[in-house]
């Protein structure tokens, strides 16, 4: 790659609107698939919904999870569907909110965002409840691959919102200090779920991409963008996942009506 993250980031946006689609393939869309729970199932749905996807949204945001419990087989197939998105010109989110220490935190950042690695992504998903300071390595690491990294904030899930409440603004803070000096964006966007009531500090400093979950299954609509994210909407890529996964004959359709309708809320 040859342009920061950030500027790749701007350009997929501009181009394709704004929506992430989350490849989310859990046992329930599996059966509701009619595909077994098996290796061979998860590809068919992964392949599907990238094929689906690929050419319409801007960032697509596989959850490693699902691929993990599958062990070597299911790597291998999380292997071939980053590489097939990346291939068509998406952007990859790996969804694996990882949070560590030193060598620790280093050697996550070779498997998902060094050059070399067969996981590598154009982005990844943090958890800095280590402290912010433990992400410097995953960071450095992101910019030396002109990869990003998205770290959690404010998310979507309603468990969460004590104690992300009482340290939200030292990650922002931490990610606006990250971005300093860098457009269009910097390597380091932040989490903040489309499912809050309201914003507890503000975004205009960030100088970072935001990644808005929460819509359709969890309850928020692209209504909740503009009342959200007002001051910041040329920075909102919202997410959506089951709610376009459902029905294999309906991936494409509803994530245009999707990205459509959040372009419409997020228009300037």
């Amino acid at each position: 790659m040859s342009e920061p993250f950030g500027a790749r980031l701007r350009a997929r946006l501009d181009k394709c609107g704004p929506l992430c689609v989350g490849i989310d393939p859990s046992p329930a869309l599996l059966n509701a698939w009619g595909l077994d729970d098996s290796p061979a199932g998860l590809e068919r749905f992964s392949r599907t919904v990238a094929d689906a996807v690929s050419d319409v949204a801007a960032v697509v945001k596989p959850q490693s999870a699902f691929f993990e419990r599958w062990g070597s087989r299911g790597i291998a197939v999380l292997e071939g569907v980053i590489a097939d998105l990346r291939d068509a010109g998406t952007l990859v989110l790996l969804d694996v909110k990882r949070g560590d220490i030193g060598s620790t935190m280093a050697a996550y950042a070779e498997a998902y965002l060094d050059h070399g690695s067969p996981l590598a992504a154009d982005a990844v998903t943090l958890s800095p409840y280590l402290g912010f300071g433990s992400l410097e390595g995953a960071i450095a690491s992101a910019v030396a691959n002109d990869a990003g990294v998205f770290v959690l904030a404010r998310t979507s899930n309603p468990e969460a919102a004590e104690l992300q409440a009482a340290v939200a603004g030292q990650v922002l803070a931490g990610a606006a200090a990250a971005n300093a000096g860098r457009s269009p964006f910097g390597p380091v966007g932040v989490v903040v779920g489309a499912t809050l009531p309201a914003l507890d500090h503000p975004l205009d400093e960030l100088n970072g991409p935001i990644l808005a979950p929460g819509l359709g299954a969890q309850g928020a609509s692209p209504a909740d963008l503009a009342r959200l994210f007002a001051p910041v909407r040329h920075a909102v890529i919202p997410s959506v996942s089951r709610d376009v996964l459902t029905d294999p004959a309906r991936v494409r359709t509803r994530t245009l009506q999707y990205r459509d309708a959040c372009a419409s809320e997020l228009a300037v």
